[in-house]
């Protein structure tokens, strides 16, 4: 199939896809009394494992526990033992610290940990491993009969997000609720913003722009020492092969992270999607790697895409990583009555082409990475469970589209991303040993498949 052939939108309507983005606020909003989950819980307590027990692991373990009573944290699992462990300190530490219940949670560590934290007498599992991971944790968690909390992105390429959404079809089949970590749909401001499109306050959308340009990302190399002590920060490294280590440092490597466009950026291309309701039907795309020196690792640290949606329209995307530069992380969106900017601090506003402000969002922000498991928890109790699946592969794979076309300096379609690519970057075997050391991608030089 030739990836420059004329393009459609997947199998669903503008309706359905604004559908998959709703939040459950409402829903949270107007509980009754809770719902007995049956026999983990014995009460109205939900069992949470964590895969994943790095910063964001631990930080949605943190946010899970604050958003709602009867939280309980039971299993934790990472690749190494100190993240584990670290996980667990800081858990402990932060329900201390909430005057919540000291926590008593089951520790795994290894390429297993995921089975094992599923089988650890859990009803609800946070999923933050590496997103190269993530297709294989969804389906065994899906397979388990657990509700989840995904972070994004949920996969790196083509093949993974087929295999996630096969697995969000039987989630919904089983009645489970999937909530992802796209947590702008459940922030206050941009609910409020994207209502306003949605009603046809900035008319008939013609264009527009999303940023993530930031400075240069986490990088941790095996003898990094300690700036105080000056001894080795992870003397631990010195034990793992190069594959493991890949494992500690993946957001360096394609295959690990999807590169900075997919693994960030993600969150504002989303809202992109969100307010035009659905993926683009074309990229066109361009990027390099110019500051990251001799790091090993094979990402990119610039994109620029052209998204192209089902009315034409076109929207300028930037993600970039450099060292003292001017960050930039918002959106704005176009439309023939004026246009409207958001950002995640909770900044949003409409205005006319005259300069003229129409509207702007004054009210309370809570925290949307608390409000996402409130969310979440409240739809699991109710028996009324969300599941944002759909919507998180489908911003996933509009990230992977702006990648790839930039990888290969080709112009895609979504129809031949969806249906037609049979790439496939993770490795097949996973087990400490030998590295998969990709190079970096060339323009040119990579072949689209």
């Amino acid at each position: 199939m030739n990836p420059s052939s004329p393009v459609s939108l997947p199998a669903l309507s503008r309706r359905d896809f604004v559908k998959l983005s709703a939040t459950g606020t409402a829903l949270a909003a107007g509980l009754t009394a809770p719902r007995a989950l049956g026999a983990n819980s014995g009460s109205d307590r939900i069992r949470v494992g964590v895969i994943g027990s790095g910063g964001r692991g631990r930080g949605a373990a943190q946010n899970c526990l604050e958003s709602s009573p009867g939280i309980e944290i039971v299993a934790l699992g990472d690749l190494f033992q100190a993240q584990v462990d670290g996980a667990e300190a800081a858990i402990q530490k932060f329900a201390a610290d909430k005057k919540l219940p000291p926590q008593r949670m089951q520790k795994f560590s290894g390429f297993d940990n995921y089975e094992r934290v599923l089988a650890a007498g859990i009803d609800m599992v946070i999923l933050a491993a590496p997103p190269g991971f993530r297709p294989a944790h969804f389906e065994a968690a899906v397979n388990a009969g657990k509700h989840i909390f995904c972070e994004k992105p949920v996969a790196v390429d083509p093949v993974g997000v087929r295999r996630f959404l096969a697995s969000v079809k039987k989630s919904k089949e089983k009645n489970l609720a999937v909530v992802c970590g796209l947590q702008r749909h459940h922030q206050s401001s941009y609910l409020a913003m994207i209502k306003r499109i949605q009603d046809g306050e900035l008319g008939e959308l013609t264009g527009g722009q999303c940023y993530w340009n930031g400075t240069e990302p986490f990088f941790r190399g095996r003898t990094d020492k300690d700036d105080k002590t000056g001894q080795l920060r992870w003397p631990w490294l010195a034990k793992v092969s190069d594959f493991e280590w890949q494992c500690w440092n993946w957001y360096h490597w394609d295959w690990t992270s999807g590169d900075h466009i997919v693994e960030q950026h993600i969150h504002n291309i989303d809202v992109m999607n969100w307010a035009f309701g659905g993926p683009p039907v074309k990229f066109y795309g361009m990027g390099g790697r110019q500051t990251r020196g001799n790091k090993p690792g094979n990402i990119w640290d610039n994109f620029a895409v052209e998204f192209e949606y089902a009315n034409g329209a076109r929207v300028a995307s930037q993600c970039r990583h450099a060292p003292k530069s001017t960050q930039r992380v918002n959106e704005r969106i176009v439309g023939t009555k004026g246009w409207s900017f958001t950002d995640q601090p909770g900044e949003a506003f409409i205005k006319t082409h005259k300069g003229e402000l129409k509207w702007k969002f004054e009210g309370a922000v809570p925290n949307p990475y608390v409000v996402e498991h409130t969310d979440l928890v409240a739809s699991i109790r109710k028996n009324a469970p969300l599941n944002e699946g759909e919507m998180v592969a489908y911003s996933t794979l509009t990230a992977i589209g702006g990648r790839m076309s930039a990888y290969t300096g080709r112009e895609l379609s979504w129809k031949w991303l969806l249906e037609g690519s049979k790439l496939d970057i993770f490795p097949k075997t996973i087990a400490a040993g030998g590295g998969h050391f990709p190079p970096v991608p060339v323009p040119g030089q990579v072949e689209l498949v």
